[in-house]
This record gives structure tokens, C-alpha cells and sequence, in this order.
């Protein structure tokens, strides 16, 4: 038989529902790659072997018994360490929530549940969700397969490893600037940031309310498609969830097709700190989009170039209030509990001990910018700046039906290389920011690899909000000419592990 862990989560379900394999031979086969490799990949935070094999055995005997399973039961997943699970440790990645184990399901983590879908365990992150590269995690980075010595992309770095080193065919992974698309870039998958809204956030640690968003991670466009439509629709848990159908994701990646569509190329993401290889692998794409019958369009978004600032205003000042609540008095860590101290000592003593540098970083940033008489002239300013970039994004899609661009500006840099210059690793989410703010959704594919370092580039789609399907039509269609250019997926050039 072929080996299971290289089918894409498509035709692994074709697999067990043809009964060419069993759901338990599919989860197996998984941890025992976990096993195998993931002590130098070091995705994963919990493998959860027993619940696996357990939901797998169920998934057997529900399709034994002749009961309708949805389009992706019995299909493995490393879900990101930021959902609640009931009955296994959440963490965030963070030393604050060590060993603290959910009472309840997320939203997210409930649908996956319901759909027979296999959670594996969960994924490794920057803490909190707040980095670019993995490295903020407080139990160790994450390595990318591609390159070992080199980042996963951040924050959910975990996630696009597992996949891109064949640990898991699926994932879930959440975007607040970029952490799903970016991982995603780097190691040569699938990301997609739903529409805001799309995809209930209840369950999902708060980092910044009005930009978190979760989605799907896959290796390709149509597996992403599946898992969207598994998670996404409509919760009355959580205010911001969309109540509204949801878009035909799957259709459209079934039939990716760009001929007579309108694709803008934004003229300011490019130029000066951008690297010529990641240049050269998008202006290959937009040029297959051409080839394909897409008209192409350059179009200018001038307040992106203020995105990045008014995000580091907006992301810390939303964290520093949604991480108040890590006070040591109700879940979690506690330090210096001994009976001769206030319980403002043990709150100080606890997250100074349980948050890490970036963490403490974007809090006293966030604090800061919320302190009477600097509001209106920091957060509220970068609000502006916010109803000036969705302004941006009307203008554009009233003349095209998608942006591209390049997803990062760099391929994967070595772990450890960006570690004192927050500065530097805050551009590698340069190009994703904008499509927080503005609340659109858009995703990322592999377009390639980097003439420079052989390291894959991603070419980001951007779909106004509710259009989500336009992504995987344009998704869909680049991978199929890119898949037919190459005689194979772009994984396949990765190094074995």
C-alpha cells in the first residue's frame, strides 16, 4: 500500500471510505511519523496518542454500522495549541498555562470533533500567537523541514511543519498578522485567513479580538477547502461570528478557473527589502496568471504602507487587555503563593515568571498606547490609519476580483538570526497585516522555490470579505498549472528528514 502519510487529506478519505485502509491504520501510520521524526522537527507540544486511536476506532465503527461520515472523517490533524481541548493541556506556548487542561471544546475544535476528523495533538506556537518565527514558544522553537537550522514561520509554525515534514495531511492554524499565510510561505503549503468572522473564535485564546482569526493549513488548495468548510459558519457563542452562508469553498476549488478575472498586482508591496529570488518566483506567477486568461492590473494601496505600525499599536494594546486576565487568581500558573504575600505580589510574581520577553514586550507597548492622554493620539490614530487601509481594499476590488502579492518578503531565515532585532522580524508580516485590519480574506500557495537558498516562496491571494471562494478559484488554478510545470507537488522537493 502507499504510504498513508503521504496521500493529501482528500485521498486519505477516499482511502478509508473505499476501505482501502481503516481510519486506525490512517492514525497510526501518523504517530508513528510523529514518533519518527518530530524529535528534530519538534512540532508538536501534546501527541495525543490514546484520543487519536480512540476517534479513529469510532470513525471505523460509525462506517461499519452504514452511517452517513462527512467528506473528511477518519482524516489526521495537528491543531494549534491556542484552542481549547477538552481533557488535554492548552498551553498557548506559553509557561503561564503549563499543564492547565480545558474543561470545554473551542467552537473549531467541537466542528473537527463532529465531522470524524482525527485531532493528533497540538501544535507548537509562539506564545501567545505573538511572533513571527516560533521562536517566542516558551518549550523551544520549532525547525522547518526544509532546513532545520531555519524558522517555520510564526506564530503557528507547529502547524505548517507538521505538514510540510508529513506528520498530519491537515492543520488549524490562526491569523492575526499573518500566522497562518506565513508559516505557510515558508514551508511551501497551503494557508488560508478566512474571512473575520468566518470561523468562530470562541474557544480560541484571545490575543488581539478584532484581528485573531482561525483557518485551515493543508498541503493543498482542495484539502484546505474540505477542512474550511468543516470548520467554518455561524456560532451563537460568538459575537463576531458571521451569521450568513458559507461560501462555496470547495466548489471553487474543484474548479479553479481565472480565465476573464481581473487580478491586481499591489504595486507597494515590492522593491527595496524584498528578496530577489521571492521577486522573481511572484513575477513568474503573475505572469502564469496572464497565461491563464486573467487580465492583470497594477494597483495602488497607499495606506498599506502604514499597516505595519498601526497594527504594532492596535495587536498590543487588544493584548495587554485580553491578557489581564492571567492574574494567577483563577487558572494557570501561580508563583510565591506562601501565605506572606498579597495577591497583587502573587499576579506580579506569576507574570513575571510565566510570560515571555515578546509577551511582556507587547503588553507594556499595548498599556502604553491605551494610558490616559496618549489614547486618541496612538490607538486612536492607528484606527484611522485601519478605516484607511479597508478603504484602500473597497477602491481595489471595485476594479479587480483579487490582489496578489508576495506573501513575505524573505524566505526562511535561520533560527536565532532575527532574535534580538524585534524590528526586523516584525517585516516578515509586512504584506499579511493589511488583510487583518481590513477584515478580507486571503490565503496563500506555493509558487516555488528561491534561486538563492532553494527555500519555497508564497504567493498571497486576497479576496474581499464574504468572497472566499474567489481565493480558491485562483488558488486551485495556480496549483494546477504550477503542479503540471514541475511533474509533481513543490513537498516533493523537500529533503527527507
Amino acid at each position: 500500500m502507499t504510504d498513508l502519510t503521504r496521500l493529501t487529506a482528500a485521498e486519505t478519505a477516499a482511502a478509508i471510505a473505499t476501505g482501502e485502509a481503516s481510519a486506525v491504520d490512517v492514525a497510526q501510520a501518523h504517530l508513528d511519523r510523529i514518533g519518527a521524526v518530530d524529535e528534530k522537527v519538534h512540532a508538536f507540544l501534546h501527541v495525543d496518542t490514546e484520543g487519536a486511536l480512540d476517534a479513529a476506532r469510532a470513525v471505523d465503527e460509525r462506517r461499519a454500522k452504514g452511517e452517513k461520515l462527512g467528506p473528511l472523517a477518519g482524516v489526521p490533524l495537528a491543531l494549534k495549541d491556542i484552542f481549547t481541548t477538552k481533557g488535554i493541556p492548552t498551553t498557548v506556548g506559553s509557561k503561564i498555562l503549563e499543564g492547565w487542561i480545558p474543561p470545554y471544546d473551542a467552537t473549531v475544535t467541537k466542528r473537527l470533533k463532529d465531522a470524524g476528523i482525527v485531532i493528533l495533538g497540538k501544535t507548537n506556537m509562539d506564545e501567545f500567537a505573538m511572533g513571527s518565527s516560533t521562536e517566542n514558544s516558551a518549550y523551544g522553537p520549532t525547525g522547518n523541514p526544509w532546513d532545520l537550522t531555519r524558522i517555520p514561520g510564526g506564530s503557528g509554525g507547529g502547524s505548517s511543519a507538521a505538514l510540510a515534514s508529513y506528520q498530519a495531511p491537515l492543520a488549524i492554524g490562526t491569523d492575526t498578522g499573518g500566522s497562518i499565510r506565513q508559516p505557510a510561505a515558508v514551508t511551501g503549503t497551503v494557508g488560508v485567513k478566512p474571512t473575520y468572522g468566518g470561523v468562530s473564535r470562541y474557544g480560541m485564546v484571545a490575543f488581539s479580538s478584532s484581528l485573531d482569526q482561525g483557518g485551515p493549513c493543508a498541503r493543498t488548495v482542495l484539502d484546505a477547502a474540505l477542512l474550511h468548510e468543516a470548520i467554518a459558519g455561524y456560532d451563537p457563542l460568538d459575537s463576531t461570528s458571521i451569521d450568513a452562508p458559507v461560501p462555496s469553498v470547495v466548489e471553487a476549488a474543484r474548479n479553479g478557473n481565472v480565465q476573464g478575472m481581473r487580478i491586481g498586482v499591489v504595486k507597494e508591496f515590492g522593491g527595496e527589502g524584498y528578496q530577489a529570488g521571492v521577486m522573481q518566483r511572484f513575477n513568474e506567477s503573475v505572469e502564469l496568471l496572464r497565461e491563464l486568461g486573467a487580465e492583470i492590473v497594477e494597483i495602488s494601496c497607499p495606506s498599506f504602507k502604514l499597516a505595519l505600525p498601526a497594527y504594532y499599536l492596535i495587536a498590543p494594546s487588544e493584548a495587554s487587555s485580553n491578557l489581564a486576565r492571567f492574574d494567577a487568581m483563577r487558572y494557570g500558573l501561580r508563583v510565591g503563593d506562601d501565605g506572606t504575600k498579597s495577591a497583587e505580589e502573587v499576579t506580579a510574581l506569576t507574570r513575571e515568571a510565566g510570560f515571555g520577553d515578546e509577551v511582556k514586550r507587547r503588553i507594556i507597548l499595548g498599556t502604553y498606547a491605551l494610558s490616559s492622554g496618549y489614547y486618541d493620539a496612538y490607538y486612536g490614530s492607528a484606527q484611522k490609519v485601519r478605516t484607511l487601509i479597508s478603504r484602500d481594499f473597497e477602491a481595489a476590488f471595485g476594479t479587480v476580483d483579487v490582489l496578489v502579492s508576495p506573501t513575505t518578503p524573505t524566505t526562511a531565515f535561520p533560527i536565532g538570526e532575527r532574535a534580538d532585532d524585534p524590528m526586523a522580524m516584525y517585516l516578515a508580516d509586512l504584506c499579511t497585516i493589511p488583510s487583518n485590519l481590513a477584515g478580507n480574506a486571503a490565503m496563500s500557495i506555493p509558487c516555488g522555490l528561491a534561486p538563492e537558498d532553494g527555500l519555497p516562496v508564497g504567493l498571497q491571494i486576497i479576496a474581499p470579505a464574504m468572497a472566499d471562494d474567489r481565493l480558491y478559484r485562483v488558488g486551485a488554478a495556480v496549483e494546477a498549472a504550477l503542479t503540471g510545470r514541475w511533474g509533481h507537488p513543490l513537498l516533493e522537493e523537500a529533503p527527507a528528514l
